[in-house]
C-alpha cells in the first residue's frame, strides 16, 4: 500500500507498512461507543471492549467506581431508585462499559417508569454480557471467558447462577487466568470457571512498574 501527498509543485509517494494500515483502519473506541449510544444494531460490543483497553482511561481496578457501584446497590436495596440512578450514572461517566452499572440503571429506570431509558440500558447490559459469553465457555483455560476487568467475572457468575466460593490466579503458557470455584444455586453442583485476565493483569503489572 502507498500513500501520496501533494506538496506545492511536488508529488511525493512513500510506502506505508501493512501493520500500520491495519491499525489505522480499526474503528476508534469513541467511534465504537457512539454506535452503542445510538443503539446501532450493528454495534460491535467485543471490538468496543477490546478498544477500551487501549485508551488512557482504562482502569480495570478502579476503586472509586467500585465505591459508587456499592452505593448504587445499597440505594437499590432501599428502593431509592433516583439515588441508585445517580450513583450508577457516576460509574458510567468513568466507565461506560460497567455492566453492573447498566443493570442498576435499567432497574432504576424501570421502577421510575422510564421504559425507553430502561430498554436502552438493558440493551447495553445484554450486549456487553453476550460479548463475554461468546468469547468461550469458561470450562478450561483454553476456552476461558475473556474479560477486560475482574468485575466482569462476578457479573458472569451471577448470571450463570453460580455462588462464588474461591478464586485462584494461575499462569499457563504465557497467559493469566482466574480460576473460580463455585456452586450452582439451582442444583448445588460444584462448578469451576476460568477467565482470561491477560488485559487487566497486564494493566496491573504495568501500573506497578511505573511506581517502582
Amino acid at each position: 500500500m502507498s500513500t501520496r501527498f501533494l506538496l506545492p509543485g511536488l508529488l511525493v509517494g512513500f510506502a506505508v507498512p501493512a501493520v500500520f494500515a491495519q491499525e489505522a483502519s480499526k474503528p476508534s473506541y469513541e467511534a465504537l461507543l457512539e454506535k452503542v449510544k445510538k443503539a446501532d444494531p450493528k454495534a460491535d460490543f467485543t471490538a468496543l471492549r477490546m478498544a477500551c483497553t487501549q485508551t488512557r482511561g482504562y482502569n480495570p481496578y478502579d476503586y472509586i467506581a467500585r465505591k459508587s457501584r456499592r452505593a448504587a446497590l445499597n440505594a437499590l436495596a432501599e428502593k431509592d431508585y433516583r439515588k441508585a440512578l445517580e450513583h450508577a450514572e457516576k460509574c458510567l461517566a468513568k466507565n461506560y462499559l460497567d455492566i453492573e452499572a447498566h443493570r442498576i440503571a435499567w432497574r432504576a429506570h424501570t421502577e421510575l417508569k422510564n421504559p425507553d431509558k430502561a430498554k436502552f440500558h438493558g440493551y447495553v447490559r445484554d450486549g456487553l454480557l453476550q460479548s463475554i459469553l461468546k468469547s468461550g465457555d469458561g470450562k478450561s483455560p483454553k476456552t476461558a471467558y475473556v474479560v477486560i476487568a475482574t468485575d466482569e467475572e462476578y457479573v458472569v457468575l451471577d448470571v450463570l447462577g453460580v455462588k462464588f466460593r474461591q478464586q485462584t490466579l494461575i499462569r499457563e503458557q504465557g497467559h493469566s487466568y482466574d480460576r473460580h470455584e463455585g456452586v450452582s444455586r439451582e442444583t448445588g453442583k460444584e462448578i469451576t470457571s476460568f477467565f482470561n485476565i491477560d488485559r487487566p493483569f497486564k494493566w496491573l503489572e504495568d501500573s506497578l512498574k511505573k511506581k517502582d
